[in-house]
């Protein structure tokens, strides 16, 4: 695989870009950027002009991420050039939320190949249930590493934009996957969050909406626990207090994001599924122990047994409630990735609304909030 990236930053036109785009035969070209950036006039003409045999697929982002660090309002491009492997592209409407699982089945079933090895999905932030829709792809990809994420609109959660080649829209998910024997899909994820506060039984909720909280109304408890400060900034501010979703041995499975909050029924929504009678705790971090993470999920990455010689491209897709906490710190997670998986690596991504990555066990991937992912590709070259 070969791969060349282009970066413009914040308030610098396409138009500056070279006259020759630096790898004018890729077949696969990921853009991440703003949503204000992906609706400028001639956007979508001038990527296809520079890269003609290319999907070109991206989305809106919370913040864009490179080797150089972490930026805002930036173009983020990067051009792929596959050259022993198989991709296949797939752009599926989102026509309710309740649909999601039955979306990421049907995406499933359409990218089923006995070589597939990977998939990677691009999918609106805010118009669906990511953790249904990566457990409809789950369910029919029960082996297969899944990765990618869901779109940012930096902290208004008004509209997030997917890029598919010359259209720009809403309710969309993009899906690639990646076939044959050469092809190396592999992942790394870690949060780096601390469990504070006692454990709240969830005692009512449908699917991502808590409606109560040991038996009480759950938005009042939770306002209660960030202050009349933080209240007033819901749904934005509970970026900053997320969930813990805790194993039978008081571990951390997944962590959930407030996306909105209800009043009229004192209920709170989520990124992603909060099951009735689940163990949750309120989180808190810091800094350090969030770069440590994006260190931890790059060593996860290296214990799956990969050849740091080979020429790879890291996509890191970390949560904005994690820029948030490092606010102009913010690079120093992405510099601990650089450090682990090492220069012949690239780093690109986004800052997000969610995060699809398996982590530990390639066989099993989820939606994740608050968390540094990786998603590793390359080709074996022999």
């Amino acid at each position: 695989m070969k791969f060349q990236q282009e970066h413009l930053p914040a308030k610098a036109a396409l138009s500056k870009l070279p006259s020759k785009s630096p790898l004018p035969d890729a077949n696969w070209v990921l853009v991440f950027t703003s949503p204000s950036r992906l609706k400028e006039r001639g956007f979508t003409k001038t990527l296809q002009k520079r890269y003609p045999n290319a999907e070109i697929i991206g989305c809106s982002t919370s913040g864009e991420i490179n080797a150089e660090g972490a930026h805002d309002d930036s173009v983020q491009i990067t051009a792929m050039l596959w050259e022993r492997s198989t991709l296949k592209f797939l752009a599926k409407p989102i026509n309710t939320m309740a649909q999601s699982h039955a979306l990421g089945a049907q995406i499933a079933s359409e990218l089923q190949q006995p070589d597939l090895k990977g998939v990677f999905i691009l999918s609106d932030g805010l118009n669906i249930n990511g953790s249904e829709l990566v457990e409809g792809v789950q369910e029919v990809l029960s082996n297969i590493p899944i990765t990618g994420g869901l779109a940012g609109d930096g902290t208004n959660f008004t509209q997030t934009l997917l890029l598919h080649n010359s259209q720009v829209n809403d309710r969309i998910v993009i899906a690639v996957g990646i076939y044959g024997d050469h092809a190396i899909v592999t992942s790394g994820a870690n949060g780096g969050w601390k469990p504070y506060g006692p454990p709240r039984k969830v005692t009512r909720s449908i699917k991502n909406v808590v409606y109560e909280l040991d038996n009480k109304p759950a938005l009042p408890l939770y306002k209660m626990y960030i202050g009349q400060h933080y209240a007033n900034g819901l749904p934005a501010s509970g970026l900053d207090f997320p969930f813990a979703i805790m194993a039978e041995d008081k571990s951390v499975t997944v962590i959930r994001t407030v996306a909105a909050v209800n009043d009229s029924d004192n209920s709170m929504s989520f990124f992603g599924n909060v099951n009735e009678g689940s163990t949750i705790r309120f989180l808190r971090s810091d800094h350090d122990r969030l770069v440590n993470a994006a260190s931890d999920a790059a060593s996860q990455v290296l214990n799956k047994g990969i050849n740091l010689n080979d020429k790879a491209l890291a996509i890191c897709v970390s949560c904005v409630g994690r820029k948030l906490v490092m606010k102009e710190q913010l690079s120093d997670e992405v510099f601990a990735v650089q450090r682990l998986l090492g220069v012949q690596t690239g780093i690109t991504g986004f800052y997000s609304y969610g995060e699809i990555c398996s982590g530990d066990d390639d066989g099993h991937s989820a939606l994740h909030n608050q968390t540094m992912t990786i998603a590793y590709l390359s080709e074996h070259m022999t």
